[in-house]
């Protein structure tokens, strides 16, 4: 479980980002670029350094089913108009149930397949599939479905998709069970998201979010990624403790 210090901290950042998200809409209004540099080197950050405080609970026996809470809790704050919180529960509940699929990979070598293939697939989905269909006809849904960053001064956000902070939680998850460099793994997938952004807008189209993030993970511990697959086959993990042992730990 988490510990008392990261406790507090988590609960002092998450009411200063609280503090932002009700009153954002009254802050300095400045250019474009000011706005994504606001939220990708401040906002993006802050909010994920929430699921790294969490990172402890990706072994608590009910993430899984906390998980699904949140989710319902999102889905009731949306239906009572409570956005801001609705927002927060559908970030616990994509890191929660992110933390809780990691669960169900048996190595390493699985989350690496993984970053390899959900890029090409959240492309496909981007450019040319559900994604682009909804965000095209149906941008309610896209919102109920994604986590916004307000523009200051504005009543504008940024959004990424569910599937972007599932994942997220989920390599950084096997950062931690796989003893490779959770750190350097927060800074490069968080920095991903805010690369992404950035040339969303100098592009003027929505773009994927998993690629820079799958290269964000794969680049912090590709050494160790790479001595792990080639030297270990696939072992069964029962509860996670024993996982945590496995493999080869970061120099």
């Amino acid at each position: 479980m988490v510990g008392r210090a990261p406790a507090l901290l988590g609960s002092a950042l998450f009411a200063a980002l609280l503090v932002y998200y009700e009153t954002s809409e009254h802050w300095w209004n400045a250019s474009v670029w000011w706005d994504v540099a606001w939220i990708a080197c401040v906002l993006m950050p802050a909010t994920f350094a929430l699921v790294l405080i969490a990172l402890p609970l990706r072994t608590w026996r009910w993430v899984g089913a906390a998980g699904a809470g949140f989710a319902g809790l999102a889905a009731i704050l949306t239906f009572a108009e409570a956005d801001v919180l609705a927002n927060f529960a559908r970030l616990a509940a994509a890191s929660l149930l992110g933390f809780w699929f990691l669960g169900l990979f048996e190595a390493v070598s699985w989350v690496v397949l993984v970053a390899c293939i959900i890029p090409w697939v959240d492309a496909y989905s981007v450019w040319r599939g559900p994604t682009k269909q909804i965000v095209s006809h149906h941008e309610h849904v896209f919102t109920v479905l994604s986590f916004a960053y307000p523009v200051p001064g504005e009543h504008a956000s940024a959004n990424l998709g569910m599937p972007d902070l599932l994942f997220f939680a989920l390599f950084l998850a096997a950062a931690a069970r796989f003893r490779l460099r959770p750190g350097l793994t927060f800074v490069l997938m968080a920095a991903s998201f805010g690369a992404t952004t950035a040339l969303a807008v100098w592009t003027d189209r929505a773009l994927p979010a998993t690629p820079l993030l799958s290269v964000g993970f794969l680049v912090a511990n590709a050494d160790l990624l790479w001595r792990e697959v080639r030297r270990r086959p696939p072992m069964p993990d029962s509860g996670g403790s024993p996982s945590e042992r496995e493999p080869a730990r970061a120099d």
